[in-house]
């Protein structure tokens, strides 16, 4: 996995699968829940149009610099997870009408 600045429009991750496949990611908001932070992630082609319309939702921290994901096994977790996002999406949605 490596983060990178691009012309596109959000940051980028590539996601490297167990066969070694990759696959590039916009990212789409971090935020904490509790102290624990994660990350939003939408996947893209190469000239930056999404590819599906579910983002994918990990745990995030950085280590020495270096982005790092974890999966969310946990239901209740999960769903706080994509609570807090709805939110997030809310108040921007809020945010354009209001300007």
């Amino acid at each position: 996995m490596s983060t990178e600045k691009n012309e596109f429009e959000h940051d980028t991750i590539t996601l490297t699968g167990d066969d070694g496949s990759e696959l590039l990611c916009a990212v789409i908001c971090e935020f904490d829940i509790e102290d624990k932070g994660y990350i939003v992630l939408l996947p893209i082609d190469e000239n930056g149009e999404q590819l599906q319309d579910d983002p994918y939702f990990y745990r995030y921290w950085e280590e020495d610099g270096d982005p790092v994901l974890d999966d969310i096994l946990d239901d209740d977790e999960y769903e706080a997870v994509i609570d807090r996002f709805d939110e997030i999406l809310d108040e921007a949605e809020f945010d354009d009408i209001d300007e």
